[in-house]
């Protein structure tokens, strides 16, 4: 006779239903999910390293999982400069699927939930490898996940007020780099085009899409061919996308969601090759970011 299951564990119940915000925080704070992913199952290995005296001892569980797996990201962030520095070519952070998947926790608050989607764009990304390793777990967990700085203080190591002026620089990054993003329709639409136009080939097609002082930027990663330094102006950069589409055989583009926003992947073989991400601003593809190193499209394969 089967004995039945006994009582699901309240308290391992609540642990594992962090998993999910956790991911989506440690994902911000590093640009990698692959990275976030070990960082999650990291924290949980400290976890129930803890004797259950222990664990019983710690009021607010889901507290101390943010507060151990934020720390933990903020010692990566601080050994990853010297890794960046050793990057072959440019890094562009991992690219992400459909965003209903990665946007973050239900919130009541619709301007919370503007901001999780925000966050995880690829232009919002970007600007966030510009900020220190400090700057970013401050300006994540107050702006974006809404601790308190005097939580935030405890993760960083430093003053609720030291915290408070980290935030406000990181804002002034923010600030400075952005553009008011296009209705998600006109972002479709303007991507949508740009298939057409690199399908065919079509160079003044192309620039015509593209701002006049348009940046792309691709990721190889030292894995795969790819440009090394940024592409800049739209006659270099329309030029570059009809040159890839003559010389690579096979190469099939489809439009799809990368980051919360309207993006394309180009497959070979049935291979997924490149995820291409975009920044419109008013009438025009701003920025392009094409990630093409194998390790950050795992995402993709299935």
């Amino acid at each position: 006779m089967t004995t039945p299951p006994g009582p699901a564990d309240p308290t391992l119940t609540a642990i594992m239903s962090e998993r999910r915000r956790l991911i989506n925080l440690a994902y911000r704070l590093l640009g990698s999910l692959a990275e976030a992913e070990d960082v999650v199952q990291e924290t949980y290995v400290r976890w129930y390293a803890m004797s259950r005296r222990e664990q019983e001892a710690i009021e607010s569980p889901g507290a101390w999982l943010t507060t151990v797996a934020s720390r933990i990201c903020l010692d990566l962030l601080r050994s990853a400069r010297t890794r960046r520095e050793r990057y072959v070519g440019e890094w562009i952070p991992e690219p992400l699927p459909e965003r209903t998947e990665w946007a973050g926790e239900p919130s009541a608050d619709p301007a919370d939930r503007i901001t999780l989607d925000e966050s995880i764009s690829m232009a919002f990304l970007v600007v966030l490898e510009s900020m220190t390793p400090a700057e970013r777990v401050a300006f994540v967990l107050h702006d974006v996940f809404r601790y308190p700085f005097a939580e935030v203080a405890e993760i960083v190591g430093r003053t609720p007020e030291a915290c408070r002026q980290l935030a406000s620089s990181a804002r002034r990054r923010l600030r400075s780099a952005r553009t008011a993003p296009a209705p998600t329709a006109r972002q479709a639409g303007l991507v949508g085009d740009f298939k057409q136009a690199w399908e065919a080939k079509d160079i003044n097609a192309l620039i015509g899409l593209l701002d006049p002082d348009a940046t792309a930027v691709a990721d190889g990663g030292g894995v795969v061919s790819a440009r090394l330094d940024p592409i800049a102006g739209a006659p270099q950069i329309a030029r570059t996308f009809v040159d890839i589409a003559r010389t690579v055989p096979g190469l099939t583009i489809s439009e799809r969601t990368v980051n919360g926003r309207p993006g394309l992947i180009a497959r070979q073989g049935g291979v997924t090759v490149a995820v291409i991400a975009f920044d419109v601003a008013g009438e025009r593809i701003k920025h392009i970011w094409a990630v093409r190193n194998p390790d950050k499209l795992r995402a993709w394969t299935t």
